[in-house]
């Protein structure tokens, strides 16, 4: 994976000692950003703490009947994903189709309210995760194209620390409401549709409606060419003029990176045999007996780990290859699946397992985006991200479906192992397509060495 080179580059900026002028390490959008999604994680985990409870025990649904939930839950916005990202290109405003998704999610919280059977449940999750998809591939996009290529792994694992430290506050709230107010369902919808809304308003006044767009998929600086006495620098467009717009044609062409086209393959292939959260909560449940009222609180376990190690995880990953901790995190959470399947009955399991779901987060959540960002063209940022994603989430979304159909017709236990079988050898196919290039000829190198920036692997 891309290396940058941490010498300052030609014609970079230099401070009145001569050094050259340092970038904060976070961008204040990224930490806008980072708001936004830690105050809608709150308003979102909340339900999503007590939705496998309210699904499986409440309306009485079915393993199959929850998968299929499940899977509509993840694959609706895993379709919309694509067309989020090529409208936050075609109009090159990413706030705005952000800021719809953020919003439209919002609207769905309170209509919770109203749903009482499977049908409307799932149409309101529909719409919910509509939002998200709409959201996700423009507020990536914001982060990367607002942190140099160097510290985007960084830059990925601060917005998800702060995005998980509220996922570690929703489910408390949900918690507490559902031991402490009446009608405990109803009440921790309501209180979601209120910070949801909250999360909008953050959104629209502190994140700025554009990020500098450096040049080049990695946003490396050029050499700077001498230029004639008045020329405006590179970069500088003039008065009134507008970015130029992407069309379908520009977008449908990023399929011909071949490292996005084995981005998107992998993330593919490792979706397939990735059992969701809400299902490894269930599992959890089953093989240890945790008690209902607790059950929300499982999410805290993840959730703690992923915070306290999504930044050192994403540098890590800037310093030693992404490729390498992505995969590392698919191993950990194979183990995860094993001491579900194997490990004896020991009053730790529970905490094991959580631990290594967070650090599975923890390694891959924030890497791939940042991977991806290396990888597209500024202008199409938000199309290859949303390309990656759509693929990643859809393969989940056939995962849900098939993982609920086994634990109906098979049983827990044998579910759990086709998908470890599956998550270890498409994790080999991904080390595999994912290896490092080869090395250039020596003539070739020689021709042109001003190509490769020091430090590049």
């Amino acid at each position: 994976m891309y290396l940058a080179d941490r010498s300052a580059p030609v014609g970079a900026k230099t401070a009145p000692d001569g050094g050259p002028v340092r970038a904060p390490a976070v961008a204040s959008t990224v930490l806008a950003l980072g708001a936004v999604s830690l105050i809608t994680d709150v308003s979102s985990e909340m339900v999503t703490a007590v939705l496998p409870l309210y699904l499986v025990a409440g309306l009485g649904l079915s393993p199959l009947g929850f998968g299929a939930l499940d899977g509509l839950y993840n694959g609706v916005s895993a379709l919309v994903q694509l067309t989020g990202g090529h409208l936050a290109d075609r109009v090159r405003n990413h706030k705005l189709i952000a800021g719809i998704g953020y919003g439209l999610s919002a609207l769905c919280k309170p209509l919770l309210l109203l749903a009482h059977s499977l049908g409307p449940v799932g149409v309101v999750l529909a719409l919910e995760r509509t939002g998200k998809g709409l959201r996700t591939a423009p507020r990536d996009a914001l982060i990367s194209l607002s942190t140099p290529a160097e510290l985007q792994g960084r830059a990925f694992g601060v917005h998800r620390a702060m995005d998980t430290t509220g996922a570690l506050l929703g489910p408390l709230a949900a918690f507490f409401i559902l031991n402490m107010a009446v009608g405990g369902y109803d009440a921790v919808f309501g209180v979601s549709a209120c910070v949801a809304v909250l999360g909008v308003v953050v959104l629209m006044l502190f994140v700025p409606s554009a990020a500098g767009i450096g040049p080049g998929p990695a946003g490396a600086a050029k050499p700077a060419a001498a230029k004639p006495e008045g020329a405006k620098p590179d970069g500088v467009k003039p008065a009134g003029a507008k970015p130029a717009r992407v069309n379908l044609r520009e977008a449908a062409a990023l399929l011909r990176l071949p490292r996005l086209r084995a981005l998107a393959l992998c993330a593919a292939l490792l979706g397939l045999t990735t059992v969701s959260d809400a299902f490894l909560y269930l599992l959890l449940q089953d093989r240890t007996g945790i008690r209902e009222q607790w059950f929300p609180l499982l999410p805290l376990g993840t959730a703690a780990v992923f915070l306290l190690l999504a930044v050192p995880a994403g540098a890590l990953a800037d310093r030693i290859g992404r490729r390498t901790v992505f995969l590392a995190g698919h191993a950990l959470l194979l183990a995860a699946y094993g001491l579900l399947l194997w490990a004896p009955h020991w009053p730790a399991l529970p905490y094991l397992v959580l631990v290594l779901h967070g650090l599975f987060y923890a390694a891959t959540d924030g890497v791939l985006p940042a991977a991806v960002g290396a990888t597209v063209p500024a202008k199409l940022r938000a199309t290859g991200l949303a390309v990656v994603g759509t693929s990643q989430a859809l393969a989940r979304f056939g995962c849900s479906l098939a993982f609920g159909a086994a634990w109906t017709v098979w049983g827990a236990g044998p579910a759990l192992a086709a998908a470890a079988a599956g998550l270890c050898c498409c994790a080999a196919v991904a080390g595999f397509v994912l290896r490092p290039a080869p090395p250039a000829p020596a003539e070739d190198s020689a021709a042109a060495p001003a190509r490769l920036p020091r430090g590049t692997r």
